[in-house]
């Protein structure tokens, strides 16, 4: 369908039937809906965090923050050879953080911008998007940061659309179609909140994700 025809409202009303919009490549005008056979999911219980990345956490060498530069991680997330993400899904997504709906996680090398996750909220349901990480461990980080703030804001969905080794080696898996709806709908009748306020302290953080990790 013609990008034109596509508006949040639109996309909001899809993501609860448990569909998404991508796009081709960075310079297609055209917008697809999306619903895998298996849907990739990360069990809010089920985050993993290596020995090496609790010690990265631990050492503060980079910071985290929430909707502080949505744009720049939709861009960053967009910066590869190939991307689903063209000018028209950037800024659709920009109107959905806008209205609240979409956010952002930063991870910070003093000021320059070194990873992030963006996604969208409905009910209890949390929809990854896309992540980018410029600096190891970057984009691991931001799924800690982010799986702690959904834990504690009561979600109870983080649906990653599709699997990828790297989601999958931190707990990441795939479940048939039919499971994912039944989460879905499940998640849509919770009331959840993304909190936006700066995040704990890295000890804290990972002292309540290794409580159920």
């Amino acid at each position: 369908m013609s990008s034109r025809a596509l508006t949040p409202e639109l996309v909001l009303g899809a993501y609860a039937q448990g569909i998404f919009p991508m796009s081709d490549s960075r310079d297609d005008p055209e917008i697809f809906w999306v619903d895998p056979q298996y849907r990739g999911v990360l069990p809010m219980d089920g985050l993993r965090i290596s020995r090496s990345l609790r010690r990265h956490i631990r050492q503060g060498s980079h910071q985290v923050s929430f909707n502080r530069a949505f744009e720049a991680v939709v861009a960053g997330c967009a910066d590869r050879p190939e991307t689903w993400i063209s000018d028209p899904i950037a800024a659709l997504y920009s109107d959905l953080h806008r209205a609240g709906y979409a956010h952002s996680i930063e991870v910070w090398a003093d000021s320059r911008l070194v990873g992030g996750v963006y996604g969208v909220v409905l009910g209890g349901a949390f929809f990854g998007e896309s992540m980018f990480s410029k600096e190891t461990n970057a984009s691991k980080l931001a799924l800690v940061y982010l799986m702690d703030r959904l834990r504690q804001g009561g979600f109870v969905l983080f649906d990653t659309q599709f699997i990828t080794p790297h989601l999958q080696s931190m707990g990441g898996v795939e479940i048939p179609r039919s499971s994912y709806r039944h989460q879905l709908s499940e998640a849509l009748k919770r009331q959840a909140v993304f909190s936006t306020v700066s995040p704990d302290s890295p000890d804290q953080v990972l002292q309540r994700m290794t409580q159920t990790s």
